[in-house]
């Protein structure tokens, strides 16, 4: 103790003799059980905290970042609408090849929609329609390039449509069988319009790896759907691919110029705005939420160390009494409760970084240790769970560990550095 105290007067902050001091304190003797059990909680905790605010973090970025890519490789980044009362909107191919040709947009696709009802032998479902021409499904390269069974190739001569792999299953049928689909927009007569009603043959099945589009959308050639909806020659809108989501109002500013005012643009931050915006409120929502699971545990730090501090206060007094200084005694309590922190958060972070990577494969092993179905993806959208880590997001949550636990050490430290040296002795 003597050589101890005589080391830690005039040293230098955060000296050898005080990391070696700390590391005496965490290290856990008999009549110290209970701090040891505290401390020992407030590492678990930290731990616990920091790993499930990681995961639960990336598993929402994941979430995002998949419904994002296939809600917008489906619907476009924005969709050219000719405005109502102005006439049809003819001219389609000629309007989208000089859209194609502007700086920053990939692909303008004419399509014609609709919603039909889907029969087969089995069963019959609501299911939307769109007519694209065979470049058109290639420049939607979701959907082109998830092709499971069949074929797009050829896809404007043949009198075919694509569905969805949930759809087929939902209606028990495959590549080559017949589909009914009746639309009750169909032709004029004295008695009202009568539903159309019109078999066509399944040439092609892709997999989105999102239940509500593989079950809910088919894929038409132009000119079918064209015939099919009373269409003439023309089209519902053009959709619109930009080479980066983000700038895409910047896009539809150089589109308008080019148009005119019969058009009208909507862009995927106005179509999808209420979706995205719920997903980043959930989003910072978790994050506040799951905070106080790492605030809980470092205010665990806080009654560890203090009751450390009054179990040490005989040694306080006796290095307090043979030279350490205040700084000293605050400094080797502050090593003390933020080893527990740093300790915490960085088992917390590897914990959570391992879970993230192997997230799909611990999904499938609870699942088969369970015998149940977890997340179906007809109530989730998607087929897999993601997870997506962000190097800055994960950066925040690390560095607010450390810092709650650092904070939640100088109270405790400060006090010990205040106890007075004969009061602590006076009754030894």
């Amino acid at each position: 103790m003597a050589r101890a105290a005589k080391a830690s007067n005039g040293t230098a902050p955060f000296s050898p003799f005080e990391w070696m001091l700390a590391s005496r304190y965490l290290r856990a003797r008999r009549k110290e059980g209970l701090i040891s059990v505290i401390a020992g909680f407030s590492f678990i905790g930290i731990l616990l905290g920091v790993a499930t605010l990681i995961i639960v973090m990336a598993v929402m970025n994941g979430f995002r970042a998949q419904l994002f890519e296939k809600v917008l490789g489906i619907n476009g980044h924005a969709n050219l609408y000719r405005v109502y009362g102005t006439g049809p909107f003819d001219g389609s191919d000629a309007l989208a090849t000089r859209l194609a040709k502007l700086d920053g947009i990939k692909s303008a696709v004419p399509t014609v929609e609709g919603q039909v009802m889907f029969s087969s032998a089995r069963q019959a479902l609501g299911v939307l329609v769109r007519g694209v021409t065979e470049k058109g499904l290639h420049d939607l390269p979701l959907v082109s390039s998830k092709i499971v069974q069949g074929t797009v190739k050829g896809f404007d001569k043949q009198r075919g449509i694509a569905i969805g792999e949930g759809l087929a299953d939902a209606l028990a049928i495959g590549i080559g069988d017949s589909v009914t689909l009746i639309s009750p927009r169909g032709a004029r007569t004295p008695f009202g319009v009568a539903p159309r009603s019109r078999a066509y043959r399944v040439t092609a099945i892709f997999k989105v790896g999102m239940s509500h589009y593989d079950r809910a959308i088919a894929f038409m050639p132009l000119a079918e759907s064209q015939r099919f909806f009373s269409k003439g020659d023309t089209v519902d809108y053009i959709t619109i691919m930009a080479d980066t989501p983000g700038e895409i109002e910047s896009r539809v500013t150089a589109m308008r110029k080019l148009v005119g005012d019969n058009y009208n643009f909507i862009s995927w931050r106005e179509r999808d705005q209420t979706f995205f915006t719920v997903l980043e409120v959930e989003r910072v929502m978790m994050f506040i939420i799951l905070s106080l699971i790492i605030l809980v545990a470092s205010l665990n730090i806080i009654s560890g160390i203090m009751m450390l501090v009054k179990d040490k206060g005989r040694d306080i007094g006796i290095l307090r009494t043979m030279g350490a200084t205040k700084g000293a005694i605050m400094r080797v309590f502050l090593i003390t409760g933020a080893s527990i922190g740093v300790a915490g958060t960085i088992g917390g972070f590897i914990v959570g970084v391992v879970f993230c990577r192997y997230i799909e494969q611990i999904k499938q092993g609870v699942q088969w240790l369970l015998g149940m179905r977890l997340m179906p993806s007809e109530v989730y959208f998607l087929a897999t769970l993601p997870a997506k880590i962000d190097v800055g997001e994960t950066a925040s949550i690390v560095i607010l560990a450390l810092a709650l636990a650092v904070l939640a050490t100088l109270y405790p430290s400060w006090r010990a550095s205040r106890l007075d040296p004969v009061e602590a002795l006076r009754y030894e």
